[in-house]
């Protein structure tokens, strides 16, 4: 087991895996940027390293300042949460050559699912479904038409080079696809630094719904059901829950069961999501893989009693999965997850500002994830996500309630947030009736103008 672990994060996701460091005994390195002095989440580490400026490519993104770290620390291991390096194979490789762990897969599976359309083909091998779609897109348009056509319109615009939903662009005919071709492959250049794109066939008013993996370094792979992610702005993740609404079992659970052959196969060996698409025909299609922990893995481990950061260390440590697991794995009840974004509700832009009044539900049923307090700013240099606010309930409908009832209860001042929104999406009755979809916050947010 570990000695000592650095995160390589701030804010909430810090504050959730120094939670689960801290239960395990485990000595702990936080890190902070200037935006981030006297941040609530450095009191629940063991030692503390101030690590450069606000920006994040000159602090969090900072390799060498962060191995720098690990040498001083002397940590053993490095836990990078999620976002900022968490998926960089070049950095999680840096950390073993140090001598140190990752914790999360080893470099060779985050490299081979970080490029969408080399894991598609890898994961088509294993017998992965899959919509259609094409290669990385020459600079062509002849050529960029052709592979259009043989896909079939609607399309969607794809980066190769990252996810999350930036740079997926629609094109319903071939006037609209050059254009947004373009636009994809500028997107791509500034989020991900390549210029690299490719087609997937568009899946109207899909549902997206991820499966939660673990594997070990033995050889073994298993699942932990699935999540439904589909209500969504702008290709962005807002609600989650488990299990997925208004899902026939033995198809979900089947798909489950396929994706953790396909893994233990692929000799996949930590934490990892694999995220599809279901069609109106009940059809799944492979979307993508993360590699990492995901900010919506409380709502599994709610309805699974399974601590998820506590799980993917162990196993990181060398544990089997039998050891770190029950057996079986069931799940018991619902969960929902709203996330709380200091944005405007109106057109979900960011809201920066200091928080005047900020006043979580407080409720031992409700669970609160956050890296803010009352009194400390947004800064504009982050993610404008401040809080996690995640409730099990034994049935659905209830967990609905709670939900409601617990962000009615959230006081903010000082900065706008995305809470009428969100509450205008849980009293609505396509949500409430499970008939979920990644268009449905548009639609019903256009019936309330």
């Amino acid at each position: 087991m570990f000695n000592k672990v650095l995160v390589a994060n701030r804010g909430a996701v810090a504050a959730r895996v120094l939670r689960a460091l801290d239960e395990m005994g485990i000595r702990s390195v936080a890190v902070y940027s200037e935006a981030d002095y006297g941040a609530p989440y450095l009191e629940m580490a063991s030692e503390t390293y101030a690590i450069g400026p606000a920006p994040a490519r000159e602090s969090y993104l900072n390799q060498e300042v962060l191995i720098d770290v690990m040498r001083k620390s002397q940590a053993d291991g490095l836990h990078p949460g999620y976002g900022f390096l968490s998926e960089n194979a070049a950095f999680a490789q840096k950390v073993a050559d140090l001598g140190a762990r990752f914790i999360g897969p080893s470099p060779k599976w985050i490299d081979a699912m970080g490029h969408k359309t080399r894991a598609r083909e890898l994961a088509a091998q294993y017998g992965m479904p899959m919509s259609r779609g094409s290669g990385v897109l020459p600079m062509d348009n002849d050529a960029i038409l052709a592979a259009a056509r043989a896909i079939g319109f609607p399309v969607l615009v794809k980066p190769a080079g990252g996810g999350g939903g930036i740079g997926m662009l629609p094109a319903q005919d071939e006037a609209q696809l050059l254009e947004a071709v373009e636009r994809s492959r500028s997107m791509a250049s500034r989020g991900f630094g390549s210029t690299e794109v490719y087609l997937e066939r568009l899946i109207e008013r899909p549902r997206h719904v991820e499966f939660q993996v673990l594997g070990d370094q033995h050889g073994g792979a298993v699942h932990l059901f699935e999540r439904d992610c589909s209500t969504q702005r702008r290709n962005q993740k807002v609600i989650e829950e488990a299990p997925g609404p208004a899902l026939a079992r033995a198809e979900v659970d089947a798909m489950a069961e396929r994706i953790a052959g396909i893994m233990q196969k692929m000799g996949y060996d930590n934490i990892g999501t694999v995220e599809m698409l279901r069609g109106a025909d009940g059809s799944f299609s492979f979307l993508e893989m993360n590699t990492r922990l995901q900010v919506e893995h409380g709502v599994t481990e709610e309805v699974t009693g399974v601590d998820l950061v506590r799980a993917q260390v162990r196993s990181a440590a060398g544990e089997k999965l039998a050891a770190i697991l029950p057996a079986p794995i069931q799940v018991k009840g619902h969960a929902i997850q709203a996330r709380v974004y200091a944005e405007d509700p109106k057109n979900f832009f960011p809201s920066p500002g200091k928080l005047a009044v900020f006043r979580p539900p407080q409720d031992a049923a409700v669970r609160i994830e956050t890296g803010y307090a009352e009194g400390r700013d947004v800064t504009p240099h982050y993610d404008p996500m401040i809080a996690k606010v995640i409730v099990h309930a034994a049935t659905r409908e209830a967990a609905i309630d709670n939900l409601i009832y617990a962000l009615e209860q959230f006081e903010i001042q000082g900065v706008k947030n995305n809470i009428p929104a969100v509450l205008a999406i849980l009293r609505s009755e396509p949500f409430r009736a499970g008939r979920v979809h990644t268009g449905l916050i548009p639609e019903v947010l256009a019936r309330k103008k």
